[in-house]
């Protein structure tokens, strides 16, 4: 049984686009702050650009519930794409939002999203991605459009967190870190919606 302050998120992504990796980031920085997590995927046929699912539990209590996730709090979709052939917005509660990888407006996609009433947020994580990392990486960007739209995480406290997990995973690459911790900042300031 779900408690009150648990916070359920499902990423729909492909295979290649980080939203497994962005699952267990978000997990690890939930853990952290002293969270109780559940980070996991779901795949299809394994293969880069294979529509992929994966999932988090955020909560402060332990969770036994150990299914998917099928009435999340919030949805992150990493490939616009998939919002032509997946149903994203399937089981997501009202009040809480969908956050979509676009350039596009939230007012332009919503049409695209089944009739969902609630709340819809975007980050142009290429855009972000590109000017602080010079390549297309967007996970980092939806990791912190996720944090910033959900507040499952406090953003300062996620901040020094992955700046912290960054320099320990990054130790030969200090430029990394940077670029990272930029992207993260700049796309919290950019989510709209």
């Amino acid at each position: 049984m779900k408690d009150d302050n648990m916070t359920e998120i499902r990423w729909h992504g492909r295979g290649g686009q980080g939203a497994k990796t962005a699952s267990q980031l978000l997990a690890d920085a939930a853990f952290m702050a002293g969270r109780y997590v559940q980070s996991f995927p779901e795949y299809g046929p394994e293969r880069s650009g294979a529509p992929i699912t994966a999932y988090n539990r955020i909560s402060d209590e332990r969770c036994s519930v150990h299914s998917n996730i099928y009435e999340p709090d919030y949805v992150a979709v990493v490939d616009e794409t998939l919002l032509k052939s997946v149903d994203v917005t399937s089981g997501l509660k009202e009040d809480g939002a969908v956050i979509i990888n676009s350039e596009k407006s939230p007012e332009e996609l919503k049409e695209m999203l089944n009739g969902y009433k609630g709340r819809v947020c975007t980050i142009d994580a290429r855009a972000v991605s590109m000017e602080c990392l010079g390549a297309y990486f967007p996970n980092t960007p939806m990791l912190a459009a996720v944090v910033k739209v959900s507040g499952c995480v406090d953003k300062e406290r996620f901040l020094k967190d992955m700046e912290e997990s960054y320099r320990h995973k990054f130790a030969r690459k200090p430029q990394v870190v940077e670029g990272n911790l930029k992207c993260l900042k700049l796309s919290m300031d950019r989510v709209r919606g």
